[in-house]
């Protein structure tokens, strides 16, 4: 039987509706951790998982069995879930926006997008996520509906 062969990695990137309460800088730590785990529940292996009190960046290689899509939705629903676990007073109306953006790495820029997640704090002092955002979307070429894009 042959074996089908494949190593791609996906930066994943999504963000907080905009009625949700951000994420607390000390529970920020505990919720990467998570969503790291979720993914690797998924059959994909987790590389890194990072981000601000707003929005989540994943490293990952993608199982040759599972959608981007599956992997998306188990990770936020279920951290989604979590985070009212967490304090269900502060976040008891806490959710992902309904999108995300997906963008594939090259093996020879893992290390920099790795990089590229850890200083997200540091980053996000002269850059704001929309821009950002718009930024992997020019990058990549993609295709898309301002109006659309930053909506929940």
């Amino acid at each position: 039987m042959a074996q089908s062969l494949c190593k791609i990695y996906i930066h994943l990137i999504f963000h907080i509706k905009t009625t949700s309460p951000q994420v607390r800088t000390e529970d920020l730590e505990r919720l990467h951790s998570y969503v790291g785990q979720l993914v690797n529940t998924t059959g994909c292996s987790v590389i890194r998982v990072g981000g601000t009190c707003d929005h989540v960046h994943m490293l990952f290689m993608l199982s040759r069995d599972v959608s981007i899509a599956h992997v998306a939705e188990e990770v936020k629903r279920n951290s989604s879930r979590w985070m009212k676990s967490v304090d269900q007073r502060h976040y008891n109306l806490f959710a992902w926006q309904s999108g995300y953006g997906a963008f594939s790495v090259s093996q020879s820029v893992v290390e920099k997008t790795v990089q590229y997640i850890n200083g997200q704090q540091e980053h996000h002092k002269k850059l704001s996520f929309a821009d950002e955002y718009r930024n992997f979307l020019r990058l990549y070429n993609v295709e898309y509906d301002e109006r659309y894009v930053f909506r929940d």
